[in-house]
């Protein structure tokens, strides 16, 4: 198999110590374009995903969807001659991911002072819930607490209840998705442009409280406090999700005033388009609830295909808010190829999100299934490490593998 077809990032090597979904998911977005890696699991139980979920024969589906494109190896890092493996295997190794809580690496002696000692060249990438230093570094974090920590629950929900967590983890899969870009970045800067190793400190709370948009600039310059406001926000006026008449719900949203005026003509009502209260966005943000009952009583008195054959015909953005029924059996999704097939010794083929982004140039190798637990330990061990089987079996009888 070719370079290319083993996929663009065929030859980095990364070591993986991760458990649940941050780490792990930011090691899955660079396994999916074919980094080697190799994932670390205590011998006894493995990552505890591995159980999270829903379970079909013995098998996590969790596990499997976020364990994909990678090798396992167990190794006891609780013990010295485990630790001594993995400062064995980062002299092989390009990139380092690891998301316990700081200081337990350093108890360990492989935090990355004294690995970057062993391997100049090593990207380590550290995810914790409040970051490597600072008063909080030490506290223990999970996804809703980095929610919390960030102010993003605060601002999500409605005003006359108590702050409401989003349907995913979005904490865990943000700060993935930043840890994988800081990872690349960090490639970038050691291998084009002739640069040493790093430590990337990725925060929980951090990658969430970036994408809270101007919350942080309005209230410093204007004293604007973002608040709990549903499903309305403050730069688009109409919008919601509106009921429509077979009990399913409509997702639009309108800021530009071309748009509105189109959904005015959708609605067979463009003289609303120039009545004062709504004919600029200021001002329908202003008769914000005036606008939206309007909009809301056309969705709900006319039948759906009409409703959205008449929005799409005049470009106006919206969608049906899917099921997962819906989904699977959607014409487009079909068509992007964004739900991936992986077929699994054990259970059979498997369902899941394909590999993000689409490339012309460097497409993703085909889809591995995730490995069982320690399924390659042997074969690392004895051909990174040049250990014999003799070896093997005598780590593995003292339970360090």
């Amino acid at each position: 198999m070719t370079s290319e077809a083993k996929g663009p990032l065929a030859g980095v090597r990364v070591i993986e110590l991760g458990t649940m979904i941050a780490g792990p998911v930011a090691a899955t977005l660079l396994g999916d374009f074919g980094a080697d890696v190799i994932k670390i699991e205590q011998p006894k139980g493995g990552d505890p995903i591995r159980k999270s979920g829903a379970i079909v024969n013995g098998e996590s589906l969790y596990w499997n969807v976020e364990g994909r494109n990678k090798r396992s190896v167990t190794i006891d890092m609780r013990v010295p001659d485990g630790q001594a493996l993995l400062r064995e295997l980062v002299k092989q190794a390009d990139v380092l991911i690891e998301n316990f809580r700081p200081g337990t690496m350093k108890r360990w002696g492989v935090d990355y002072e004294t690995l970057k000692e062993i391997n100049p060249k090593l990207i380590m990438l550290s995810i914790s819930g409040y970051g490597q230093d600072g008063p909080n570094a030490g506290l223990a974090s999970y996804d809703r607490v980095a929610l919390a920590f960030a102010g993003f629950l605060n601002i999500t929900g409605y005003p006359d209840r108590p702050p409401v967590r989003p349907g995913t983890a979005i904490a865990d899969y943000q700060t993935a998705l930043f840890g994988a870009f800081g990872v690349m970045i960090a490639l970038f800067h050691r291998d084009a442009r002739g640069g040493d190793g790093q430590h990337i400190d990725a925060a929980l709370y951090e990658t969430i409280f970036r994408f809270t948009d101007t919350m942080i600039t309005a209230y410093d310059k204007l004293g604007v406090k973002r608040h709990r406001t549903g499903n309305s926000h403050y730069a688009a006026s109409p919008g919601d999700h509106y009921p429509m008449q077979d009990g399913r719900f409509l997702a639009l949203t309108v800021a530009a005033d071309n748009v509105f005026r189109r959904l005015c003509v959708a609605m067979s009502q463009p003289e609303l388009a120039d009545d004062p209260r709504f004919a600029t966005h200021p001002a329908r943000v202003e008769n914000y609830a005036t606008i939206n009952e309007i909009v809301a009583t056309y969705i709900r008195s006319h039948p759906p295909q009409e409703v959205l054959t008449s929005l799409s015909e005049q470009g106006v953005p919206n969608s049906l808010i899917l099921s997962v029924e819906e989904i699977l059996v959607d014409p487009h999704y079909a068509a992007r190829g964004v739900i991936a097939t992986i077929d699994h010794p054990r259970i059979g083929p498997i369902k899941m999100p394909s590999v993000l982004p689409k490339m012309t140039g460097t497409p993703p190798p085909p889809l591995r299934h995730a490995p069982l637990l320690g399924e390659n330990t042997d074969e690392i061990l004895i051909t990174m490490l040049g250990m014999d089987k003799a070896k093997v079996d005598a780590l593995r009888e003292r339970g360090v593998i």
